[in-house]
């Protein structure tokens, strides 16, 4: 799917959210890579082969400021 050079990593490797955006609906809340990967803000995934990845932010350190 991707035409950059270098070419994306492809929706199967781990850096998949590097590749480079083709279309984003900010209302919405969602990016299209282009290694057909679905961004959500939430940082959940939908991979082209329809498996979900679920939101995985980064938990905050037990000691921070509220």
């Amino acid at each position: 799917m991707c035409q950059h050079t270098p070419t994306c990593p492809t929706a199967a490797q781990p850096d998949r959210e590097a590749a480079k955006p083709l279309a984003r609906a900010e209302v919405q809340g969602w990016t299209l890579l282009c290694n057909g990967v679905l961004l959500f803000d939430d940082t959940g995934e939908l991979l082209p082969d329809g498996q979900i990845i679920a939101p995985h932010r980064p938990v905050a350190a037990s000691g921070a400021a509220a």
